[in-house]
């Protein structure tokens, strides 16, 4: 999008043309794009708004229904923080008594917009132009948060009285692929928190696949699920880790428009718990995703009262059914029972689902290398009956668990 585009999104005309388009549908943006040519809209302007609603309709997903309100760009939509998640980082702030937070790379303003949502004075900058204007809409109703197209390096941080930092790296090239070190963020990662040194409650958002080696031990750093989906990583410096330095995991999910919480942490010494390791039990749990990047599989089995079928694979095995979260928590886990045991084998396992007639098949894994989908071409399932497999280890050899989903 261009700023010409923007532009005449923004006048009356644009601003009203936008905001009454049907709910975005992919199978009727054509004949919506032919309907407006035929009302005489100009084409540019149609093309815009039209791009607008495609990009709210995605936004939704994270944003609910301030997306509604809101312009974006492609880019803009991919990285920004969805609005529970931005919401719990702002609490973080006004927890450590911070008042005013530069947000050195706003994006689109998700987390700006949160921040400022929450009573935080606000100060986004962000180094592409569009991206900023972009930011100055979506932050107008607004007036303690103000946006710059600017480099938030360059801020001279204590002249603008600021007294939190966060930020938000770029973690893709142009070409939109997914950049792993950190090294080659933009801004690089070691130039972000070398800020702490000015303003010790800094806060950065990271790749949940950023690697613990190398983690500054003076920080917490927190994976985030939310639904079974790993969204984020998080280092909190200073005030902002308000549980001392280390590893989380942050477990949110959320049901019928209410959201459960539960974090897990390494012990306050910064050991790690050495896990119990046994025998398949009655029940069989796979911890969340946030768990397992956080390296927090052995505390989600003492929670859950089991042991790990092999000491390198995040599966939870237990004689008896874990207990139901506590009013208000998120499960760490999701549970199974398990049906049947067996030692891996294709004509064994054909076999099987050939008795029962098993024709749908989910299929899980861990520690193997075999693929759900060639398996399940080999396996040619056929029947109404339907079952979840999960291959994994069990004492060193490669076993199958049939198992049932826990209701």
């Amino acid at each position: 999008m261009d700023a010409a585009s923007v532009s005449k999104l923004l006048s009356p005309e644009g601003w009203a043309l936008l905001n009454s388009l049907p709910p975005y549908d992919e199978k009727q943006a054509m004949a919506v794009a032919t309907r407006l040519r035929s009302a005489g809209v100009d084409p540019d302007l149609a093309a815009a708004a039209l791009t607008q609603s495609r990009l709210r309709a995605k936004a939704r997903g994270k944003l609910g229904d301030f997306a509604d309100g809101m312009l974006f760009t492609p880019d803009g939509v991919e990285q920004a923080t969805r609005l529970v998640v931005a919401a719990l980082h702002g609490r973080r702030y006004l927890a450590a008594g911070v008042t005013k937070v530069a947000d050195l790379t706003s994006g689109i303003g998700a987390d700006a917009l949160a921040f400022a949502g929450l009573g935080l004075r606000v100060l986004a900058t962000d180094v592409d132009e569009m991206t900023a204007a972009l930011a100055t809409v979506n932050l107008r109703h607004f007036p303690e948060a103000e946006v710059r197209h600017a480099d938030g390096l360059a801020l001279d941080l204590a002249a603008e009285g600021v007294d939190g930092v966060y930020a938000d790296p770029a973690r893709r090239t142009r070409g939109g692929r997914r950049v792993f070190d950190p090294a080659a963020y933009a801004p690089p990662l070691d130039a972000v928190w070398a800020l702490r040194e000015q303003v010790p409650a800094l806060g950065i958002k990271v790749g949940p696949g950023i690697p613990h080696q190398g983690l500054p031990e003076d920080a917490e750093t927190q994976w985030v699920s939310v639904d079974g989906d790993v969204v984020e990583a998080g280092l909190w410096f200073g005030p902002l880790a308000a549980e001392g330095p280390g590893r989380s995991a942050l477990v949110l999910a959320t049901r019928d428009g209410a959201t459960t919480s539960r974090t897990l942490r390494t012990d306050g010494d910064g050991s790690d718990l050495v896990p119990e390791v046994g025998p398949v039990g009655s029940y069989l749990y796979e911890p969340d995703g946030a768990v397992i990047r956080a390296g927090l599989v052995a505390h989600a089995a003492a929670e859950l009262g089991g042991r790990l079928l092999d000491r390198t694979i995040a599966y939870v095995t237990t004689d008896q059914p874990a207990g139901p979260p506590a009013p208000g928590e998120s499960p760490v886990a999701t549970g199974y029972r398990v049906v049947d045991v067996m030692p891996f084998g294709l004509k064994r396992l054909k076999a099987y689902l050939r008795e029962r007639g098993i024709g749908r098949l989910t299929i899980k894994k861990r520690g193997t290398a075999v693929t759900p989908e060639a398996l399940r071409a080999q396996l040619s399932p056929k029947g109404d009956a339907e079952a979840t497999l999960v291959l994994t280890r069990v004492g060193g050899a490669q076993h199958v668990l049939v198992v049932d989903p826990l209701r």
